[in-house]
């Protein structure tokens, strides 16, 4: 089965969600996942319950960097450098574990932050494994990227309760 290009992007609520609920599909067909996620510190309801699930492995940044409107430039090297690293152990273990899926979660934030060479992502994308399924999550993907994929996806915000102050809430958007 040939392995195909999804995007799932724009300012709606919905994008890693996705990404969730195809990674345990996946996963329970029996195929091996590889979810990775960045800019995010790893402590979202979602990450706890995929470690559990045996053939879903999760890959994320142990340094937390915060938000990159947050960062200095010296922080934002260093994000940039631990990004690319992740991007480099996440594709690695994907081909090499033979992985049906992989999930790269906020991965058009970190390439718009600069933070991570979009020309990495579209030479590994171009040279994946034929059977493997790639999601990438974000917001504005280039049209190189929009070029390469087989789904775009874009979740709209319409109506959002940020808009009238309320934060995150976990088990539902965390």
């Amino acid at each position: 089965m040939k392995g195909l290009i999804h995007i799932y992007e724009g300012n709606g609520k919905g994008k890693s969600t996705a990404a969730v609920g195809l990674a345990v599909r996946c996963a329970g067909c029996g195929y091996f996942v590889v979810y990775s996620q960045f800019l995010k510190d790893g402590t979202s309801g979602e990450i706890k319950i995929l470690k559990e699930i045996d053939n879903i492995k999760v890959m994320i940044c142990d340094t937390r960097f915060g938000f990159t409107f947050q960062m200095d430039e010296e922080t934002k090297q260093k994000a940039g450098k631990a990004y690319q690293q992740l991007f480099l152990d996440v594709t690695k273990t994907a081909v090499k574990q033979h992985s049906r899926l992989l999930i790269l979660d906020e991965v058009l934030d970190v390439i718009n932050s600069g933070l991570l060479n979009e020309s990495i992502v579209i030479d590994f994308l171009k040279g994946k494994p034929e059977e493997l399924e790639v999601v990438l999550t974000g917001r504005n993907p280039s049209e190189a990227l929009k070029e390469l994929a087989d789904y775009i996806t874009k979740m709209e915000k319409v109506k959002h309760p940020f808009e009238q102050g309320i934060s995150a809430r976990k088990g539902i958007e965390m």
